[in-house]
Formats: structure tokens, sequence, C-alpha cells
């Protein structure tokens, strides 16, 4: 088969842990030229390490099998609230690789909170929309003239099924993803036939650290509704070890709570996609999952 990652240069934002770090080493993997972009300079350059160790690990292993190693990496301290930073980003994928074929849009997060906890949440909220709605059009500015110039490109937006619809607890989290997903529309019919957009909407993936920004705890139930109790002594079940197996097995129906490789596995599956195809937006769920959105 066709594969349409190889030799891609990717550029990645909040690629020093999570769902960006993943998404990251498996383009790498696959033989991607991969730009990663954090503001978190330890972190960036673990994984940086990780996609060089990757490549040096394939290439001894094939032999010197074509695209058997992983790609070329690149690590660039870059905050997505600047942009400056951005600009500069996407400066340094053209000098190092050339080109910047795909741009992912990823780095956030969810200080979830309700209104009655304003004053803990102010500075985080502010945050969040620098971040979450700002670094995302940032990122959409800072590579738009590069994909015109070179007739093609790809805009990855990570959005959430928050954005899908107002719930309690999650005002402003879920309307920065709302302006994702207006982003993401706007940009497409703007830019049709010259850059693909794609936008990802993950349900709750509870391995991640986007929890930990998570301001009042009981702010998770607005997504949750009547399912809350059973989701939390599940989820409680999980962490003990203590739950039916199946729960926890992406092969089986009963899958509970998506694990942040499936959802880095379908970033990725967006990408490798011809250029005359565009997996536009792209929900993803555990099969099992308690999420009402």
């Amino acid at each position: 088969m066709t594969d349409y990652v190889k030799g891609k240069v990717v550029v990645i934002t909040g690629a020093g842990g999570g769902f960006g770090r993943l998404v990251a080493q498996k383009c790498g993997a696959r033989g991607a030229r991969v730009v990663a972009a954090d503001i978190d300079e330890e972190a960036l350059a673990e994984t940086v390490d990780s996609i060089a160790s990757t490549e040096a690990a394939g290439a001894a292993e094939a032999a010197g099998a074509a695209g058997a190693a992983g790609g070329e990496v690149t690590g660039v301290r870059a905050d997505v609230t600047s942009r400056s930073d951005m600009a500069s980003l996407a400066q340094r994928a053209v000098s190092v690789f050339g080109a910047i074929d795909v741009m992912v849009n990823n780095a956030g997060i969810m200080p979830l909170a309700h209104y009655a906890d304003h004053a803990q949440a102010a500075e985080a909220w502010d945050r969040c929309i620098d971040v979450n709605l700002k670094g995302v059009l940032h990122g959409i500015c800072a590579v738009h003239d590069a994909m015109i110039a070179q007739g093609r490109g790809h805009i990855v937006n990570v959005s959430s099924i928050y954005g899908n619809y107002p719930v309690t607890g999650s005002a402003v989290y879920s309307a920065t993803k709302a302006a994702v997903n207006v982003l993401s529309e706007a940009l497409r019919q703007e830019s049709r036939g010259r850059i693909k957009v794609t936008t990802i909407r993950p349900t709750g993936v509870p391995a991640t650290g986007l929890g930990q920004g998570v301001i009042n705890p009981a702010a998770i139930s607005g997504i949750l509704g009547a399912n809350e109790s059973d989701f939390m002594e599940t989820l409680g079940q999980i962490m003990q070890g203590t739950a039916a197996p199946e729960l926890s097995d992406p092969d089986r129906i009963e899958y509970f709570a998506l694990s942040p490789d499936q959802l880095a596995d379908q970033i990725v599956y967006a990408i490798d996609q011809p250029w005359g195809v565009s997996i536009s937006d792209l929900t993803v769920r555990a099969s099992g999952d308690s999420y009402m959105i």
C-alpha cells in the first residue's frame, strides 16, 4: 500500500507530550520529516531524542533498507500564543526541510470550571483562550502563505467533542473548541483545492495530562450527564486494576476509554491520505465510552 506519510514535512505543536509527542513519534517512524514544537524545552528535547533513537534503531534493524528508519526531526521551542514564535517555527521548517506539508495545531489546555469558580479560574481561562483559540489561529496564519506558494498543504486542528455543544462546567473551554471548529471550516472553504483541512474531535481521553488543568473536578459532570456515577466507578476500577479486562482492550466492543495512542493513530490516519482526499472532520471515541456529546 502507498504510504502518504513518508517524506512529508509535518509540523506539530504541543509535541513535548501527550497526543503531540505520539503523533510526532508515529510520523517519524513512518519516514516523515518532523518539526516538533513545544514551549517546554526539556520535554521537547525528550521527544526529539525519542524520534532520533527510533531512526537509528530502524536503520540498524533494516540494514539500510530505504524508508525503514524513523524520520528526520528538528525541535523548535515555540509558544503558540506568540505570533512571532509561530512565524519563526514555520520559517525553521522551510529552511531545514524546504516545505511545510502538514501543520498539526495540537497544543491545548483544559481548565474546566463553573462560572461560580471564576475567581480561581480567571487566569487559566485567559490562558485557555490564548492557547486553544489564538494558538490555532497563529498556527494557521504561520503556514498559510508557504502552503499557498508551494501549491498544496494540509492543516490539522485538534478540537474536542466539548466544542459540539455547550455543557455546564466547560463554558470557556467549549467556546475555544467551538471556535476551532469555525476557524477550520472557514479555512476549508477559503482554501479548497490548495489547502485541505482536518478537524479532529476527540472524546475524553483520561490518560493524558489535560486533566491536570481542571480547576474544579465537578465540572466534568456536564459532559457525562447521567453517566457520571457509572463512569467514575468504572474509571476507578480500571485505575485499581479490578475492572473487567475487556474494558481496557481496544479490540473489544466494550472498550471504555480512548487511549492517547489510539487517538494519535487516527490523527496519523488523517495525514496518511493522497493529496486529493481530505478527512475533513473526524470524531474519535472509545466504542463503550460514557461521554454524552
